[in-house]
């Protein structure tokens, strides 16, 4: 009886231990693609390295450190980096005298920063990517940011966030009565 008890305390140890094996494989597969906490900031020191070729002038060396930062913020798999490469590389296009093709490659990263904004339910980085797009004056894009804002403030249930997402509605309606006046000033200028 006791050589019995002993076979089948091995045998459920075995068992355990086969059931164990690929719990610990999944664990560690999974463990393997977490994003280590330096790789969600990285590409703020690659910023700054941006920032210390700009001060010396040097817009190549700036725009080939700025593609650092850029595959950092992608790897980061969240929206801060993306809108901060973003306007960084438009700053490059003002100094560097690409600045419409800057503004194009800005809002494909501004896009990139609000999907990632809108998949992680944050109504700052949808708002902060709806600012980028008011700096373009990208109206209907403006809109839809909007659109997606409303639903995550009022899923907080947090007054600020409702009264931040009013504020920045209010900037932007402000905002773009005067681009159109400005418009209508400038047809108006056109016909005389």
């Amino acid at each position: 009886m006791a050589c019995g008890s002993s076979w089948r305390l091995i045998l459920a140890l075995a068992s355990l231990l086969a059931l164990m094996v690929p719990a610990v494989a999944v664990t560690d597969a999974f463990a393997g693609h977490a994003i280590a906490p330096e790789s969600q900031v990285d590409w703020r020191t690659h910023l700054t390295k941006v920032d210390d070729a700009v001060a010396e002038s040097d817009v190549p060396v700036a725009v080939l450190r700025w593609r650092d930062a850029y595959a950092a913020a992608l790897r980061s798999r969240h929206w801060e980096g993306l809108v901060a490469v973003g306007d960084v590389y438009r700053r490059l296009g003002d100094l560097g005298g690409f600045k419409k093709a800057a503004e194009v490659k800005a809002r494909t990263i501004y896009l990139a920063a609000l999907f990632r904004a809108r998949q992680e339910a944050s109504l700052d980085g949808v708002l902060r990517a709806a600012e980028a797009f008011a700096e373009l004056g990208d109206a209907p894009v403006v809109e839809q940011c909007l659109k997606l804002a409303r639903p995550l403030a009022a899923e907080t249930r947090d007054a600020r966030a409702d009264r931040r997402l009013r504020v920045f509605a209010e900037r932007w309606e402000a905002r773009r009565l005067e681009v159109e006046h400005q418009n209508e000033l400038g047809r108006e200028g056109n016909v005389r």
